[in-house]
């Protein structure tokens, strides 16, 4: 349940607007508080860290491609 999801209690709250939004919009069912923070932890917990993971590669691949620069510079 959220245990390395630590944002304030606002932004938290902007989250699951746009939750309730969505499956509003989108699926035209109405979901309450509880059930747009149940949506917001599961994502947080199973597939929050996937992106995660894709966000790191990104950048260790951004990284490795300016050291490479680096030393084409020195040469």
């Amino acid at each position: 349940m959220l245990k390395n999801f630590q944002v304030d209690d606002h932004v938290k709250n902007q989250m699951t607007d746009e939750i309730k939004k969505y499956f509003l919009e989108e699926r035209g069912e109405e979901l309450g508080d509880l059930a747009a923070l149940l949506v917001l932890e599961f994502v947080a917990d199973k597939l929050a860290p996937h992106f995660y993971n894709i966000g790191i590669q990104d950048a260790h691949e951004f990284m490795s491609q300016r050291v490479e620069d680096i030393f084409e510079l020195n040469k």
